[in-house]
C-alpha cells in the first residue's frame, strides 16, 4: 500500500506537533510494510529522503492568514496521488480542500483534524462553505482525543466518520541525556524547577504562567523560541521575576536532560489552538508530574487531574499558582502523579499504538 500524506509544511521546514505527528505516522507504517510519502509546499523544492519516507515539496508562491499557496502543487499533487492507495490530508489547510476538489482525484481520503480554526475568525466566515464540503467528501476523519471531539462544533457534524487516534511517540527516538549535560543543566537551573517546553506562541498562556510566578518561591524554565518571546520577557521584567528563565530554543541533548531533571512539567495554553501537547506527552514519557489548563482539549486526555498531576481553568494565574504551590510542597503527590503518567504514556500514548490504528484505518478504507 502507498499513503500520500499532503500538509503544509514538514521537516526540516518546520519542526512542530503535526509534523512531529506525520513523521511518526509515516515511520510507524513503514514497519506494516506501507510506503508513505509527504507532499508539502516550501521555498525550497528539493526532495528530502528520511529512509523510510519521503518529502516531496511544491514550489510556495505565497502565504496568507498562515495559509501556504503553491501553483505547482495542484500537478505534483495530482502525479503523487496516481500512485497512491490512499490520500491522507492534515487539516486545517484551506489549499489542501482546493486542491482536493480540483484535481479531482479518486482515492480513498482520510483526514486527521489537528484543531479547530480559531484565530482567523474573519476569514473564517468566506471559509465555511469549503471546509464543509472538504470534510462532507472525505471517508474518514480522525481526531486526536475524545476530548476534542467532544468538544468540537465542526467534529460533532461528522461524528458518524470519526474515530480517536491518540497522538503516539516513539521514545527510541529520545537519547539518554548524558551525564555532562545534566550536570550543566543542574549547575545553571538548581535542582527543582517547573519546566516548559513548546513554541511560545499567543496561545501557549505564558503570560499566565508569568503572573502565577509572581511572589513565589517556585523556579520555572521556558525552553522554546517564537513570536511572543518579546512580549513574555518584557513582562518577567515588569513583574520582576527572577525565579523565570527563557533558555531559548535548546538541542535534543538539551531538552532530554531537562526533561529528566524538572521537577514537573508546566503547561498553561489557554486557548482551543492548543488541541493536544506533544510536550505534555514528552513530560508523561519521561515520568512527570503535569500542570494544565481545562481548554476542552487533548490536553486534559493526557493530563488527568488529581492522577497524574493537577488541571486548572484556563486564563486563572491564581488557580495556577495554586495548584503549582500544592505540587511544589508535596514530593510525595508529586512522585505518584509521575508514575501514573508513565504509566498512562506506555498504555496509551506509544508510537506503535499509533501507527497501528492508522495501519488498521487505512485498510479499513482501501479495503471498502
Amino acid at each position: 500500500m502507498r499513503v500520500l500524506h499532503f500538509y503544509k509544511t514538514y521537516k526540516p521546514d518546520s519542526m512542530g506537533g503535526a509534523e512531529e505527528l506525520i513523521g511518526q505516522i509515516c515511520s510507524g507504517a513503514a514497519k506494516h510494510g506501507i510506503t508513505s510519502e509527504v507532499l508539502t509546499v516550501s521555498k525550497d523544492t528539493t526532495s528530502v529522503d528520511f529512509g523510510d519516507h519521503v518529502h516531496h515539496r511544491a514550489k510556495l508562491d505565497v502565504e496568507i492568514a498562515s495559509s501556504a499557496f503553491s501553483m505547482a502543487a495542484f500537478g505534483r499533487f495530482r502525479e503523487l496521488a496516481e500512485n497512491a492507495d490512499l490520500i491522507h490530508y492534515h487539516f486545517p489547510w484551506p489549499f489542501a480542500d482546493v486542491v482536493h476538489f480540483a484535481t479531482r482525484v479518486k482515492k480513498p481520503t482520510v483526514v486527521t483534524y489537528h484543531s479547530d480554526i480559531v484565530r482567523q475568525k474573519v476569514l473564517l466566515q468566506f471559509y465555511k462553505p469549503l471546509r464543509d464540503r472538504f470534510l462532507a467528501s472525505v471517508d474518514a476523519i480522525v481526531a486526536t482525543s475524545p476530548n476534542y471531539l467532544a468538544t468540537s462544533d465542526v467534529l460533532r457534524r461528522y461524528r458518524e466518520k470519526v474515530t480517536v487516534i491518540p497522538i503516539g511517540l516513539d521514545e527510541k527516538t529520545y537519547r539518554v541525556p548524558t551525564e555532562e549535560k545534566r550536570q550543566y543543566w543542574s549547575a545553571r537551573i538548581g535542582p527543582k524547577f517547573f519546566l516548559f517546553v513548546g513554541n511560545l506562541r499567543y496561545y501557549k498562556g505564558l503570560h499566565v504562567l508569568l503572573d502565577a510566578m509572581q511572589g513565589t518561591e517556585f523556579k520555572a524554565v521556558i525552553v522554546g523560541a517564537g513570536p511572543a518571546e518579546r512580549n513574555l520577557r518584557a513582562q518577567a521584567e515588569r513583574l520582576g521575576l527572577t525565579n523565570v528563565e527563557f533558555v531559548g530554543p535548546v538541542g535534543d541533548d538539551d531538552k532530554v536532560a531537562l526533561l529528566s531533571l524538572c521537577y514537573a512539567l508546566t503547561f498553561p495554553s489557554h486557548l482551543r489552538s492548543e488541541a493536544f501537547g506533544i510536550s505534555l506527552l514528552e513530560g508523561a514519557m519521561f515520568g512527570k508530574p503535569m500542570l494544565s489548563t481545562e481548554i476542552g482539549t487533548g490536553t486534559s486526555y493526557v493530563n488527568l487531574d488529581d492522577v497524574t498531576g493537577y488541571v486548572v481553568p484556563g486564563s486563572d494565574s491564581a488557580a495556577l499558582r495554586v495548584a503549582m504551590g500544592k505540587l511544589w510542597a508535596n514530593q510525595e503527590a508529586a512522585a505518584r502523579f509521575g508514575v501514573a503518567a508513565r504509566a498512562r504514556f506506555e498504555a496509551m500514548f506509544t508510537a506503535d499504538k499509533m501507527a497501528d490504528a492508522y495501519v488498521g484505518l487505512y485498510r479499513r478504507l482501501v479495503a471498502r
